[in-house]
């Protein structure tokens, strides 16, 4: 029967269970041949008793050495199959564990700390694998070892043997009572390495934040508490550790000196030889380590188990956005290029109906009474908006209005009411998210670069599907997003090598960078939101001449807070407490002398004064 908490693992085991056997073989041959060794001793004592010769001291040695040996042998099977398969496991476990973490939605990284995260996918992890390796080698061991010597040893003297396990049902309630309060401890322990993880990675992250207000001495000594708290907890496990192994200790100790003064009155009185003796005891000193191992076994399983709840939690969450197999019997159609037969036969099924891949992606969006909101806060409300396709729309609107989440609905980041945004006349649950993702082009507010060449974070978007962009399609991208010249002016060019989050960037370049990235993949939808709100704005007029070429006859939407950026859109969308508000063109929104009227005079007037 396998613990609940590590059901999880029976999936991976059964994928190994030939190494498995083989391992359990290694295991019963290791331990069946040591088992021989008390018995040779037992022989060659009484054997010797009645006269010794050179020939049998040669016989008895060469046993000796032969059995020692060929255990030797087997010891290094049993740790070659058994501590392989669990690094196998681990390495399947930490891959399935990385594609589980890539699937899920962006409100699972909203609710969770990327410290907390990666100390599960890290050490955690070590700790599952060291339940699958070195606890079952040793658990195996002990049990196949015990069960053997526990025959001899009836056979030698049942009272002797029962004085020797006298101590094992003590035993037995002692580990069963620090098993619980190790693994309540270390769990206590993991969750504290997760608080100090996050904390550190949320301190490398903003850096430069915690420079600019001088809060270096408060994040040390915030950081030296945690890390005081981590080793108290740690200390209590090690004092908990501490007091388990030599109890076991004690009892076997207990245990091996009745067997010795009982039974050394026996070999007086002549009821037992010296070598059945001499053997008995030796099987006692064999299971000494063997019963000692036990205790650090348990620690071992209890750290596995609580770490492999702590793992099992991120491989249960469920995507919140994701298609849904169905058995309607409707075919996908135009897959992927590099897409397999067997995939195309899939068959999906949402809320809005079959899902389907149109060969034709012309790009037309609309929103229909679409209403949204977070944790049952409203966020947008009644938006009826239609963007046909191949024109542009911009979004304007105040902080909080709703803008960036608008756009976020139609590539699915969150997901909306069925039946509320459409593309194309179908209800956008209807594409699958792969093919829907593959032809929109999205250039979020926050600009994340990879720690990789420009070249590489320009062609990201195209060469993650399988093809490769050539040199002259990523300079004709970083062109058109008006960065090329800056990458020509490295010493490196397109090969220069970003920092983390591209932190050897300015802002603009960050988000020209980005621009490029998004026009590579040739979209059909193109969105920016707020992407270019660090460039100036003779640069803004350079990149937005350039998407009016490349994006004739695509769609087109982008948020701005700069009336110069939206003013040629083909129409502008002012959003006002979740509500649009107004809905036109430039010269017609002017002409309402509304919110977007009042935005154009008050960014005119900023011009103005900043030409004086």
């Amino acid at each position: 029967m396998v613990p609940k908490n590590l059901r999880p693992l029976v999936p991976y085991l059964k994928r190994y269970r030939s190494g498995l056997v083989w391992g359990g073989l290694c295991v019963l041959f290791n331990n069946g041949i040591w088992i021989l060794f008390p018995q040779v001793l037992r022989r060659a004592i009484n054997d010797l008793h009645s006269g010794v010769t050179r020939q049998k001291l040669l016989t008895y040695s060469l046993l000796v050495i032969a059995i020692a040996l060929i255990k030797g042998i087997f010891q290094f099977l049993t740790r070659w199959v058994v501590i392989g398969i669990s690094r196998d496991i681990e390495f399947d476990l930490r891959n399935d564990l990385f594609k589980h973490l890539e699937s899920l939605s962006y409100s699972y990284y909203q609710r969770n700390r990327t410290g907390d995260i990666m100390a599960r996918a890290t050490n955690d992890l070590n700790a599952v694998r060291m339940l699958l390796g070195p606890a079952i080698m040793y658990s195996a061991n002990t049990i196949v070892f015990t069960a053997g010597a526990l025959g001899f040893m009836l056979a030698i003297s049942p009272k002797l043997t029962v004085i020797a396990f006298l101590p094992l049902p003590i035993a037995s309630i002692v580990i069963q009572y620090f098993g619980r309060r190790i693994h309540e401890r270390f769990e206590r322990i993991q969750a504290m390495f997760s608080d100090i993880s996050a904390r550190a990675q949320e301190n490398f992250s903003g850096a430069r934040v915690i420079r600019a207000y001088v809060q270096e001495q408060a994040e040390i000594a915030a950081f030296e508490t945690a890390n005081q708290e981590y080793i108290r907890r740690s200390l209590g496990l090690v004092r908990l550790m501490g007091m388990l192994w030599p109890t076991l200790e004690l009892m076997l100790g207990a245990a091996v000196v009745i067997v010795l003064w009982i039974g050394g009155r026996q070999v007086l009185m002549g009821k037992i030889n010296v070598g059945d003796f001499v053997a008995f005891n030796t099987y006692m000193v064999q299971l000494t380590w063997p019963v000692i191992a036990l205790g650090w076994v348990i620690n071992i399983f209890q750290r596995g188990t609580a770490s492999m709840t702590r793992i099992d939690e991120i491989l249960s969450q469920k995507r919140e956005i994701a298609d849904e197999i169905g058995s309607s019997g409707d075919r996908v159609i135009g897959s992927s290029e590099n897409q397999s037969p067997a995939t195309r036969n899939f068959a999906f099924e949402s809320p809005d109906g079959p899902i389907t891949r149109s060969p034709d992606f012309s790009g037309e969006i609309e929103f229909r009474d679409l209403n949204f909101a977070y944790n049952g806060v409203p966020v947008l409300n009644d938006i009826n908006l239609r963007i046909p396709a191949g024109s542009s729309l911009a979004i304007v609107g105040p902080t909080g209005s709703g803008k960036t989440t608008l756009v976020n609905l139609i590539p699915r980041i969150y997901d909306a009411e069925p039946g509320a945004v459409l593309i194309d006349g179908r209800p956008i649950r209807q594409f699958p998210l792969d093919s829907l993702r593959r032809h929109i082009g999205f250039v979020p507010q926050e600009t994340f670069l990879f720690s990789d060449t420009i070249r590489e974070n320009i062609a990201y978007g195209v060469s993650q599907e399988g093809g490769e962009a050539s040199l002259e399609e990523i300079k004709a991208a970083a062109a058109a997003a008006n960065i090329a010249y800056d990458i020509e002016s490295f010493p490196e060019g397109y090969n220069t090598t970003v920092g983390e989050r591209g932190i050897t960037l300015s802002g603009g370049q960050k988000q020209r960078t980005a621009i490029a990235r998004a026009l590579l993949r040739s979209p059909r939808i193109l969105i920016l939101d707020d992407a270019l709100s660090s460039v100036d704005t003779q640069t803004e007029d350079k990149i937005l001449n350039h998407l009016r070429e490349i994006m004739q006859g695509r769609t087109t939407i982008f948020i701005s807070h700069r009336v110069s950026t939206v003013r040629n859109a083909d129409a502008i969308a002012v959003l006002h407490q979740g509500r649009i508000v107004e809905l036109g063109t430039h010269d017609q929104l002017i002409a309402c002398n509304g919110y977007y009227t009042d935005l154009y005079n008050k960014q005119l007037l900023e011009e103005e004064l900043a030409e004086v």
